[in-house]
Parts: C-alpha cells; sequence; structure tokens
C-alpha cells in the first residue's frame, strides 16, 4: 500500500533491497554522512532561534512552532528553501500530506491489501481506501516535483543554496536516474527528518509539564554551562543531562512504533522459531523501548537511566550488541537512518535552548483551578504516533532572557531578505569536535 499505490514505487524508506534502493542508499550516505552534513548547521541554528520567537509571542501556538521549525529545516536540507511562517501554504500543505500519509498507510485497510495481496485485483469502487491513496500518491509528486524543479532552477540562476536536491541533480548527471526518483528522495528526508523530530520534541515538552522535576535538572545544568548565554553546540560534552533528556525522549516517545519492515534473505530461526526467506520481519520499537526488563518502570521519563552512556545515535546503533543500544527510532541493519547526527544536534539546540529561554509549566483549569496534567497515554496512531494535543504554560524565564531571544532573532535576520530567506548562507558554526565517528563512518557505510 504504502509503496505500490501511495509511492508509485519510489519511495525509497519502502523499496526492497533492489539495485534501485542500493544506489539511493549509497547516494543517501554521500549525501548525509558527518561531514557533509555540518553544512546544514546554519540552518538548524537558525530555525531554532526563530522556534524560541515563536514561543515568546505566541506560547499558545508550540505545537505548530515545533513543527514549522522541523519542517522549515528539512525543506532547507532537502530543496533549499525555508517555511518562515506557521500559516505558510506550502509549510501547510506538507503538513497535511503527512498526516494522510500516516493515516492511509497506518489504516487497517490499507494493511489488508498488504497482508493479502489477491485483494488488489478488486476494483477501486470495493476499495476506497485503494483509491485514496492513488489520489494521495499524485498530489505529493506534484508537491516534490515543484520543489525539486526550483531546486533546478535556482541552480541554473547561480542562486541555490546548500542542499540535497543539489546533490541530487549533480549526481543525476552521473548515473541518469529520474526526476520522479530524484524528488522523492528529497521528499522522503523533507517527510522522515520533520515529522520523526517534531513528534519527539512534543513528548519532551510533554515530559516536561509531567515531570517537572526533570525540567528543573536540566535548567541547573544548562545555567551552570551557559549562564545568560544561548547554549550552542559546544556544549553538547559538557552537558550530560540534556544528553541523556535527548536519549530518553526518543525512548519515550520513538515517533514511530513498528519499525519499516525489513525480508529475511535467507532461512532462518530465532528462539524456536523457523523464519523462511523473504518473510517479512517488523521491529517492534514501541515494545523494547517499553520493555520492563530493559527499562524498568518504561512509561517514567528518567533521563537518569542514560548516566554514564556518552554515544550519540550513530555510535550507539553502530554497536555489535544490539542490547546495548540506547533506543531504535532511526532503525537497524541496513535500513539505519542515515541522518541521525543531524536529528542529535537539532534535539540538543530545540531542547537545551528552550529550557534555558522559557519555563514550561502545566496550564491552570479555569473552572477548578487546578493544574491540567497531559495524559502520556493519549497517543495518536497511525504510521507515526504521537502525543493527542495538549495545553502548556510556556513563558520566559527572566525578562532578560526574553530580550536576549529577541536579539538573537534580530542578528539572524540580518542575514535574511526580505522574504526571510537567506541572503547569504554563513560558511558555518565552528564548535568542538564531539563526534568521533572515523571509524563508525566506515560501518554506516558497509550497511550501506
Amino acid at each position: 500500500m504504502g509503496q505500490d499505490i501511495m509511492s508509485g514505487g519510489l519511495r525509497p524508506l519502502f523499496m526492497g533491497n533492489v539495485p534501485v534502493w542500493r544506489m539511493v542508499r549509497k547516494l543517501a550516505h554521500g549525501i548525509l554522512n558527518v561531514k557533509i552534513s555540518r553544512t546544514y548547521v546554519p540552518y538548524q541554528d537558525l530555525e531554532v532561534r526563530a522556534m524560541l520567537m515563536g514561543l515568546l509571542d505566541n506560547p499558545k501556538d508550540f505545537l505548530n512552532h515545533i513543527r514549522r521549525y522541523t519542517t522549515s529545516l528539512t525543506t532547507q536540507m532537502a530543496f533549499g528553501y525555508r517555511t518562515p511562517a506557521s500559516d505558510d501554504e506550502d509549510l501547510l500543505g506538507m503538513f497535511e500530506n503527512f498526516d494522510e500519509l500516516s493515516q492511509i498507510a497506518g489504516s487497517q485497510s490499507g494493511a489488508i491489501l498488504d497482508l493479502y495481496p489477491i485483494a488488489r485485483s478488486l476494483p477501486d469502487f470495493l476499495l476506497p481506501i485503494r483509491k485514496a491513496g492513488k489520489e494521495y500518491h499524485k498530489r505529493e509528486m506534484k508537491l516534490f516535483m515543484k520543489h525539486f524543479l526550483n531546486a533546478r532552477k535556482q541552480l541554473k540562476s547561480g542562486n541555490a543554496k546548500p542542499c540535497c536536491a543539489i546533490d541530487l541533480l549533480n549526481a543525476q548527471k552521473e548515473l541518469g536516474f529520474s526526476d520522479e526518483l530524484a524528488c522523492y528522495m528529497g521528499g522522503s528526508l523533507l517527510q522522515a527528518g520533520s515529522e520523526t523530530t517534531a513528534i519527539i520534541l512534543v513528548g519532551f515538552f510533554e515530559a516536561m509539564l509531567v515531570y517537572p522535576e526533570v525540567a528543573k535538572e536540566a535548567q541547573a545544568e544548562i545555567d551552570r554551562v551557559c549562564g545568560d548565554r544561548m547554549p550552542d553546540l559546544n556544549d553538547v560534552p559538557d552537558m550530560p543531562y540534556i544528553r541523556a533528556c535527548m536519549k530518553e525522549s526518543m525512548r519515550w516517545m520513538p515517533a514511530t512504533a513498528l519499525g519499516v519492515p525489513h525480508a529475511v534473505t535467507q532461512d532462518d530461526s530465532y528462539m524456536g522459531y523457523h523464519i523462511p526467506k523473504d518473510a517479512a520481519v517488523f521491529l517492534n520499537v514501541w515494545a523494547i523501548h517499553n520493555d520492563p526488563k530493559r527499562h524498568p518502570d518504561p512509561r517514567k521519563y528518567d533521563p537518569s537511566r542514560w548516566a554514564g552512556d556518552n554515544q550519540n545515535s550513530a555510535q550507539s546503533a553502530v554497536t555489535g550488541d544490539p542490547t546495548k543500544r540506547d533506543h531504535f527510532v532511526f532503525g537497524a541493519g541496513r535500513r539505519l537512518c542515515q541522518g541521525m547526527h543531524i536529528a542529535d544536534r537539532s534535539l540538543f539546540l530545540a531542547m537545551s535552548r528552550t529550557l534555558w529561554a522559557f519555563d514550561l509549566k502545566r496550564p491552570i483549569d479555569e473552572k477548578t483551578g487546578r493544574e491540567i496534567i497531559p495524559d502520556v497515554d493519549d497517543i495518536q496512531d497511525g504510521l507515526f504516533i504521537s502525543p493527542a494535543p495538549f495545553k502548556a504554560s510556556i513563558v520566559p524565564r527572566s525578562e532578560s532572557r526574553a530580550a536576549a531571544v529577541r536579539k538573537e532573532w534580530e542578528n539572524m535576520v540580518e542575514l535574511l531578505d526580505e522574504d526571510l530567506q537567506w541572503k547569504i548562507v554563513p560558511e558555518g558554526l565552528k564548535w568542538r569536535d564531539y563526534e568521533p565517528l572515523d571509524e563508525n563512518e566506515d560501518l554506516l557505510e558497509a550497511l550501506s
């Protein structure tokens, strides 16, 4: 359903282990490896500052500010343009696209077509879900192709910003793959990077309301390290508790309950069960993350369970012992997400800067006068899972912190044009080398 009907066979996430997928995987590694991805740090820095301004000016709309942050970051990485406002037409179109993909691909009707291929021979009027999937693919292709062709136009005019679409256009000259495949490669990055990171951050905000003692401990660490300046990537090594919050957020609200299905390449056995060649195997992320033997009291948000764990997501993902992995948000085996280090940076900047600038408090029920505490078990399901919408009271920790947020944003606006797009992207932001991944890069490439 998700691949043949909703994607025209073009979505890399759902491709089998075929030559096209192997080519796509190799391209993705070249585009998103640790060294190349540092090109995008200015995008991450800018969009977090924009999110903080949104939280300052309109805190009640925090869910949309989070989504705008992650989506604008990935539109820049994928196609080279920003989505500067929460009511941006392109942004709203992408939100609708993400939500529809999650609902259709994750529906029970869609699962029937995957489990019983014979049902695919039925006419569309007996399978309204298939008709909806076909219509979705047409709209999605139009959306992705629009952004891909715009990147080509920018490249020809000499106004292109660093992004994956430019790398794909250059690779296309050598490898000869179609525009349709290229635009789906960029679009898939947009969907995966935006939605997953947004859901994890929403879960983090929810956890700060339910467990205020965690927020206080995190803020104490931030104040001790940064004082009155805004955190940046240089602070990663000195903030183990924030890094622990990142790990716990990915464990606690992993964005997907089931990982991408894998296929067994040869007959295998596991714990006495025979698994025949070509059988589909699902990574049950939710069950692993909530296994009380692995994580005692699993529904409690407890960063202290990661005390002493200094590995980032990429380092943990390539460990030879899966029982020692921190989480499985980014998949496993050949399907490991190539953008793990990008996600780690995005989460660190968003979490540390939000808690540096703001207090996240439980809102007060106007009728009862009592605090409103989100229900952590109220989860929206689908291809992606996320907390049900909840309310929060987000207030600046001080007038000086609020003023600093405004000043930091004003400094960035000077680099943007009248449409709030980059005039010139900074060459890069300097920070300490906290990612000793040279040997792990080889392992990641070997899995590609």
